[in-house]
């Protein structure tokens, strides 16, 4: 027999269920039994388990493991998570206004926001939190901490800090307040007539932001031909803004997307609602895996409309609409509602995920559809760019560099020798030679993918008894020694690397994108395209 409390609690679940239409007997009984046969288990696992139970960790675990099987964004929201789901909804959270990741036994801020509660602190990159209102952080995650720093605007936090270069532990007093992330971190010309938009969440006022910078472009620059949107890693945000993003390019009335899902209440259209910025101004939209959601929205629209012509990769593949219910307790569910379609009728969510990640669809399994003007494009699995670029991607000698944080502890020693450095677009590095003697105090040594599968191969050889020792020793001679020239292989990229990071000390996320648009061969190639207005109007009339 069931406990009463527990009997009860069945009880008011399953009557909840019954207020939904739609549900025959069958799924009734099922909803019901399944309760009822989770509510004995999760009892009689907190009653009789051998080792004592966090009742509401257990239940965390059960809830993910849950959602885990239908789609990587419907979760669980605990009240500890609240914060940070504002955030990634607006934008907007109160707190430290800095990221930071694990080296050794403590959090190190890694960045830092411009005008943020810990850049008026004077905190800086590199420093480690070693404790905060006197609760050590040892050991502590990144989400841990923030949990501490989080608060109320105007309260305040006292921060232990260790900072290299320093003989002494500073102590720091934080006022907490409201951390406004910018959507748009820059604008400018990238080439004569050539304007740059980057845009890097769909927060609140992203639309409003796009609008004003294009309208800042045309009025310094009256002959402006051509401006390029990028959406590179922008991961979405509030699908509204998405609309008015593409509003600035497309005329009012117009249709974007809608919303269809099982609750038919629920469906909606959006429609452009202003007169645009510029309705024929060439556009060129940078793409990657990474663009997703309300970026895919704004991409395919203007694919669709035969408004723009996209380049890069193919978008991540996110047509799913979240909305969140409340659970009590201050607790939410992010639930997938709907699914979104863009003006050709197609729907580009991915249907395939292996460890949340999607997994590419091939062309023939797509279904065709039809832009404005005739050209076919496909749904399913995202957003195909009209001009495939490859790329860029760092190789393991490099990730492995970033991964260990050899090119972070350089830069942080590196900046306690600069105070300041020359303006983004001029500055170089040019202490290579200080970089491989700081590389090689460090002992720095990775695993090549070449060596993996070389191991891979000498179990299995080993396991079937052949006799392969002397050739596999002659193959790990050979791979140890292309191994010794990586450094000058990668040295222009490792460089890249080293100047991205010495400029975020100093101008921010906005000198990161600054930097980056020096070399950017994704930004050549619509510089050219733009520069090219015969082959870019024959891509819209294909």
């Amino acid at each position: 027999m069931l406990h009463k409390k527990y009997v009860i609690i069945i009880c008011l679940l399953a009557s909840g269920l019954f207020a939904f239409k739609g549900f025959d007997d069958n799924k009734y009984f099922e909803i019901a039994k399944n309760l009822e046969i989770f509510t004995n288990a999760y009892k009689e696992i907190n009653y009789g388990y051998v080792d004592e139970l966090d009742p509401g960790r257990l239940m965390r675990s059960g809830l993910d493991a849950m959602l885990m099987g239908l789609d990587p964004f419907t979760n669980y929201i605990s009240e500890t998570d609240i914060e940070g789901y504002r955030y990634l909804s607006d934008g907007k959270y109160n707190g430290l206004g800095a990221a930071g990741k694990v080296i050794g036994d403590y959090v190190v801020i890694a960045e830092i926001y411009e005008n943020s509660p810990a850049h008026k602190a004077g905190i800086k990159v590199g420093d480690a939190i070693l404790s905060i209102d006197g609760q050590s952080a040892k050991g502590k995650t990144e989400g841990e901490v923030q949990s501490f720093l989080r608060g109320f605007p105007g309260t305040q936090a006292e921060l232990l800090i260790r900072r290299p270069g320093t003989s002494k532990d500073l102590r720091i007093t934080l006022t907490r307040a409201e951390v406004d992330m910018p959507n748009v971190p820059h604008s400018g010309l990238v080439a004569d007539g050539i304007g740059y938009i980057n845009l890097s969440i769909f927060s609140q006022d992203a639309g409003a932001n796009v609008a004003e910078a294009l309208r800042n472009l045309k009025t310094k620059n009256p002959n402006l031909k051509g401006v390029i949107l990028d959406l590179r890693d922008n991961g979405g945000g509030l699908l509204v803004e998405g609309v008015n993003v593409t509003n600035v390019f497309v005329p009012g009335n117009e249709f974007i997307v809608s919303t269809k899902g099982k609750v038919p209440e629920w469906n909606r259209e959006f429609r452009t609602q202003k007169q645009p910025v510029d309705p024929e101004i060439p556009v060129a939209v940078l793409i990657n895996k990474m663009s997703a959601s309300a970026s895919e929205i704004v991409c395919g629209s203007l694919q669709d409309l035969d408004r723009g012509v996209l380049l890069g990769q193919r978008s991540y593949g996110k047509g799913l609409v979240q909305n969140t219910k409340d659970l009590g307790y201050n607790a939410k569910i992010k639930l997938t509602t709907a699914k979104y379609y863009i003006p050709s009728g197609r729907c580009i969510q991915a249907v395939q995920y292996k460890n949340g990640v999607p997994v590419e669809i091939p062309d023939a399994q797509r279904a065709p559809f039809k832009t404005k003007g005739g050209r076919t494009v496909l749904d399913g699995g995202g957003i195909k760019p009209d001009i495939l670029l490859p790329t860029d991607s760092a190789s393991t000698y490099v990730n492995a560099l970033l991964d260990q944080n050899v090119i972070f502890d350089y830069v942080t020693d590196w900046a306690i020798a600069h105070p300041t450095i020359d303006s983004i677009e001029t500055f170089d590095f040019t202490d290579w030679d200080a970089f491989t003697q700081f590389l090689s105090q460090r002992n720095f040594s990775y695993e090549s993918k070449s060596e993996h599968k070389l191991a891979e191969l000498r179990k299995m050889a080993d396991k079937e008894q052949f006799g392969l020792d002397a050739d596999l020793k002659a193959l790990e001679s050979k791979i140890q020694a292309e191994k010794k020239s990586d450094l000058t292989r990668n040295k222009a990229r490792i460089i890249h690397e080293i100047e991205q990071e010495i400029v975020g000390r100093y101008f921010f996320q906005r000198g990161k994108v600054r930097k980056k648009l020096k070399n950017d061969p994704e930004v050549q190639a619509a510089v050219q395209l733009l520069n090219d207005p015969v082959r870019y109007k024959s891509l819209l009339n294909q």
